[in-house]
């Protein structure tokens, strides 16, 4: 990378191909990542039958990635900021594929759940990860903008884990595809560790040193009300996909509308088509208007306003429920501009801690709404099973997923709660 002053006098990086490559295989860790969090989404009926768990069982199984993913944000973030992405990201891609392979042999819940713990551990790295290459070696006048693209490619992977994942189930079952997709952990790993060069620079200015440091940095970054505010919209917002989308959403389509898995899994895929669309999109607009919260509004609202008509409209057929969830995916895609909001009502030393504070705060929203939605569903469960899984009503369905709409509600109040940054970062002392 090569830097050139700004009219203003400011230091701007201009990227390097090998920079954009380094960028490339982050956000392909992340697309794999996001496989691997969607994939129990097409394995419920299967899961529920090999472990003969409940729903709220089966919420806490595949939760276990978010509780692993949300809660080792904050010391991520930390051994990034000291030892660099590069070492980072190849050891967390090795940790999927261990996790990958444990979730695959496991002949119990228990050490599925290890199993899912570890592959979420790893894949909480990605993220971090690609945003830190992103400010160290890319234009940060493009952030938005770049992590918009990062969560585009990460789609790829959702989308993978949809429809494509449920055929190759029914071909060669869920153990054997998921044993296959530790090898690409594998694969990943070494990619990350030649290709990506060797930096521990902060991408936000001088990281704090020492242990004191860290800690008064990490302190600035929890009592600045923004950094909850940001971490509340993209949490709330992006719960639908999430939790929904990423678990609930193919047996409610196979409940609702009698569809097969596959059938089921491409309306979930829609959903994240949709982000992938709307998450760059959000970020292009954003970065284009100088402005983060009107952006941040205009999802809000579009995205509750769609999903309570695709879940609660009666009456709707197939198509037009698929076509409300694409377009709520677009809206939801906003929620992606917390992550540069978040940085920017920060100060540049703790760039680091307050991205992976908000990333704590969006994937620990999902960690509890999962085995939530399986709870509430668990409570109207009328005591019929096919195959040694709990079916559920589409009755149950619709109560359970009232949450979902609440979790809109809260994203729109905490967008209007939002500091408009100008798209610029604060200097604190």
């Amino acid at each position: 990378m090569t830097k050139q002053e700004t009219k203003a006098g400011s230091v701007e990086i201009t990227a390097t191909p090998m920079a954009w490559f380094a960028w490339f295989l982050g956000a392909l860790f992340y697309c794999y990542g996001y496989f691997q969090r969607v994939a129990p989404s097409v394995m419920v009926t299967d899961l529920m039958s090999d472990f003969q768990v409940s729903g709220a069982i089966l919420g806490n199984l595949t939760a276990f990635y978010f509780y692993a993913y949300a809660s080792l944000q904050i010391p991520f973030g930390v051994l990034i900021d000291r030892y660099g992405p590069r070492r980072m990201l190849a050891a967390a891609a090795l940790l999927c594929g261990a996790g990958s392979l444990l979730f695959a042999v496991a002949p119990n819940v228990q050490l599925a759940y290890a199993g899912r713990f570890l592959v979420g551990a790893g894949a909480g790295v990605a993220w971090l990860g690609t945003l830190q290459i992103c400010g160290q070696m890319l234009p940060a006048s493009r952030f938005a903008q770049i992590t918009g693209f990062t969560l585009l490619i990460g789609m790829a992977g959702g989308i993978g884990g949809q429809a494509p994942l449920a055929q190759m189930i029914d071909v060669a079952g869920w153990r054997t595809t998921m044993g296959s997709a530790a090898i690409g952990a594998v694969i990943l790993a070494v990619l990350i560790w030649f290709f990506v060069p060797r930096t521990t620079r902060s991408y936000g200015g001088d990281a704090p040193a020492g242990k004191t440091g860290i800690v008064r940095g990490l302190k600035e970054v929890l009592a600045n009300s923004q950094s909850w505010t940001c971490g509340l919209f993209g949490g709330m917002l992006g719960v639908s996909v999430l939790a929904f989308g990423g678990l609930w959403c193919v047996p409610y389509m196979m409940a609702t509308y009698g569809l097969s898995r596959p059938a089921a899994a491409l309306t979930a895929t829609l959903m994240l088509v949709g982000w992938a669309i709307g998450a760059p999109l959000a970020g292009w607009v954003s970065d284009r208007m100088g402005r983060r919260k009107a952006p941040m509004l205009v999802g809000g609202i579009g995205g509750l306003a769609t999903l309570s008509c695709a879940l609660y409209l009666p009456g709707l057929p197939l198509i037009a429920v698929q076509g409300l969830l694409l377009i709520h995916g677009i809206f939801s895609g906003a929620m992606v501009l917390c992550f540069a909001t978040g940085r920017e009502n920060n100060g540049k030393h703790v760039a680091a801690t307050s991205v992976s504070f908000v990333n704590m705060a969006v994937m620990g929203t999902s960690a509890c709404f999962q085995p939530l939605i399986g709870a509430l569903l668990d409570l109207g469960w009328d005591g019929r099973m096919v195959e040694g899984a709990r079916i559920y009503s589409v009755e149950n369905f619709k109560t359970a997923l009232l949450v979902l709409i609440a979790a809109g509600v809260v994203a729109c109040l905490a967008a209007v709660l939002t500091r408009e940054t100008n798209c610029k970062q604060v200097e604190r002392s």
